[in-house]
């Protein structure tokens, strides 16, 4: 929430200074603000958000947050489901402007409501009047207080209306409401703020241009949710402040959610939310994925058990399997021995997180400057595919050598300075002799920079000198040697060092970029099970909804509900009774038919009762039950009307689940 907060800082400042401006106008009658309320124009925000609509709640509240501690306490955020009409719209409107709560099914005067047991009527008159009473308070108040003009909110302060969702709101409702506020813009300081999740040009689809000349439009544009998604990344995974790490498979489980489902960064984080829970729940050593300050103290508690548990662990296996014979002895029996190990395992491990950081960040930095990004643009694509395998052994990687040997010496200078800004400001503490080679290597080109004016200087003294030579044959055999030492061109001082600068940047890679999977203990820090995320996030709606009709048990848990195979029990909802007869019938149903089995199977269990209603009231009520059941089973879209025969439905679902 900090993160996103830090992001739409800028945007939110822009917004800010906007209503300031507009606000000041109104307080200061200038001669721009009477030319618009000449000509009625509205202020109004054109909020560009993008498609990750569940995304959108939050930076609403957050806009609102910040508009009332900066500006008016007086904002309504309207929604198009809660706004079907003009009515509504004023009277939501009214009613969180007003701060009360105003009950649409209890209104029987369409133009009134009840509000603090006063009508009132939902009117742009009736928002006036309240507005001008609510400001002569507040500066009445403000004088008896003495308050000075430094106060967070303005003598008249703006009302600002949000539409959280323009796209969904009916073109005649917004036409309405825009052409009803540009009349009285002169006695209500009106500003509009369209939430817009698609493209600003929506405004002049949905309103014409005779409604859309009344609103003076300024267009804020929000970052893009793929840069929010690499930033939480960035914030989250990318450093050692969590101990907490996602695997690779996982890992890209939520990124293609994200950019195959929804671009939602808010699902996101609850999908990563769950992985924490699911880690921490089913992985018994994960009271060790905490700070190593916390580990060091946790690991001298471990029971027998726990010890077993790491033994049991498929990379302490492979640790111990390279120890001498005498160590492994000690590992499988003695646990004091064991946990003096996994501590300094565990160390280790932190140390390998804080160096991977490091290094990734670095390779980044010449990965992201390449032609066709061929390890991917983002730092969480480079991250994915050093978590995979051994990135340096990857086609991508070598392209990526190959083109980062063809740089010219300004980008790769600095390219070599970020680096340099990364390895210093690392809490890695190998990275020392890093840094310095690295200022070796600018220090060097700064070198040869000198060198090639001098270089310079030489070539052009010796093309004079060329020309001052006269002689036929001089000059022929000046022409061999230079077309000779060209054939056999060398590399110059600056393409040697470049491929040194590479090389080296290639060997941190291959020393600290190794995938985690090959590390001792990681997987107490690292949730790799993907096909437990994907039940939980990817959605198989028929096989439940099959499951949940066909076996109600599975989800009630009613004993009663417990029935053989193909048997159906009258126990069950009349919509379970009702989907499994339709599953043995054909394409067309005939309602008949299956009124009469439906009536079978409920009267199955009851025997004769003295105080049961007559055998009319009986079909009275079995049939009703039937017709609900059956309108059920076609809201869900298993069956449907048949035009063939009228007294038939039609089955539209197949095969099993």
């Amino acid at each position: 929430q900090q993160i996103q907060e830090d992001l739409n800082k800028q945007l939110f400042d822009n917004l800010v200074s906007f209503l300031r401006q507009s606000h000041s106008e109104f307080q200061e009658k200038t001669t721009e603000w009477t030319c618009r309320m000449k000509s009625r124009e509205i202020p109004t925000a054109a909020l560009v958000l993008g498609v990750n609509v569940t995304d959108h709640d939050l930076t609403f509240r957050s806009v609102s947050e910040v508009l009332q501690n900066n500006i008016t306490p007086y904002i309504a955020l309207l929604e198009a489901k809660d706004c079907p009409g003009i009515k509504n719209l004023m009277q939501k409107l009214m009613g969180q402007l007003m701060n009360c709560h105003i009950d649409v099914d209890s209104l029987e005067d369409e133009d009134y409501v009840q509000v603090s047991q006063n009508r009132i009527s939902c009117s742009m008159t009736s928002l006036i009047n309240w507005y001008e009473t609510v400001t002569k308070k507040t500066d009445s108040e403000a004088l008896s207080k003495k308050r000075t003009s430094s106060s967070r909110h303005w003598q008249s302060p703006p009302v600002v209306v949000i539409f959280k969702d323009m796209e969904s709101f009916t073109t005649k409702v917004l036409q309405d409401f825009i052409v009803i506020s540009s009349q009285h813009i002169r006695e209500l300081p009106l500003v509009l703020i369209f939430g817009i999740a698609t493209s600003p040009m929506i405004i002049h689809n949905l309103l014409p241009h005779s409604v859309s000349s009344l609103l003076c439009i300024e267009l804020f544009q929000s970052l893009s949710c793929k840069e929010h998604l690499s930033t939480i990344i960035d914030k989250l995974l990318l450093t050692t402040q969590f101990p907490f790490k996602l695997g690779e498979k996982v890992l890209q489980v939520l990124i293609n959610i994200f950019l195959y489902h929804d671009f939602s960064v808010q699902n996101f984080i609850k999908g990563f939310q769950l992985c924490i829970v699911e880690h921490f729940y089913s992985q018994p050593l994960s009271v060790l994925c905490c700070q190593l300050v916390d580990a060091k103290k946790r690991i001298n508690y471990l029971s027998h058990d726990q010890c077993e548990n790491i033994r049991r662990l498929p990379s302490f296996r492979r640790y111990v399997e390279g120890q001498v014979s005498e160590k492994q002895i000690a590992l499988l029996t003695e646990d004091g021995c064991l946990k003096e190990v996994t501590l300094k395992l565990l160390e280790d491990l932190n140390v390998y997180h804080e160096n991977y950081v490091s290094v990734l960040r670095c390779l980044h930095v010449f990965t992201s400057s390449l032609p066709k990004y061929p390890l991917g643009k983002q730092i969480r694509e480079l991250h994915c595919a050093c978590l995979e395998n051994r990135v340096w052994e990857t086609e991508e990687y070598e392209s990526s050598i190959q083109l980062a040997r063809m740089l010219n010496k300004s980008d790769l200078v600095t390219m070599l300075q970020q680096c340099v800004e990364i390895f210093v400001s690392s809490s890695g503490k190998e990275f020392d002799k890093t840094v310095e080679k690295l200022k070796d290597f600018l220090t060097q080109f700064q070198k040869l920079e000198a060198e090639a004016f001098q270089e310079q200087d030489v070539s052009v003294s010796s093309q004079k000198e060329l020309q001052k030579k006269t002689d036929l044959y001089h000059l022929q055999k000046t022409l061999l040697e230079l077309k000779e030492s060209r054939r056999s061109k060398k590399l110059t001082k600056f393409e040697m060092l470049r491929f040194e600068v590479v090389d080296y940047i290639d060997s941190l890679v291959r020393n600290y970029l190794v995938p985690a999977d090959h590390k001792t203990l990681h997987e107490i820090v690292y949730f790799n099970t993907a096909s437990v995320l994907r039940e939980h996030l990817n959605a198989a709606p028929r096989i439940a909804l099959h499951t949940a009709l066909n076996n109600p048990y599975c989800y009630l848990k009613n004993q009663a509900l417990k029935s053989g195979g193909g048997s159906i029990s009258n126990k069950a909802p009349d919509i379970c009774i009702v989907y499994k007869l339709h599953l043995e019938c054909g394409r067309l149903i005939n309602l008949v038919d299956w009124l009469e089995a439906f009536s079978t199977v409920v009267m199955a269990a009851e025997g004769p009762n003295a105080d049961a209603p007559s055998s009319d009231q009986v079909d009275d009520i079995i049939h009703a039950r039937f017709i609900r059941a059956v309108s059920e089973l076609e809201l869900l879209g298993f069956i449907k009307p048949s035009k063939q025969k009228t007294d038939h439905v039609a089955r539209l679902t197949w095969g099993g689940c």
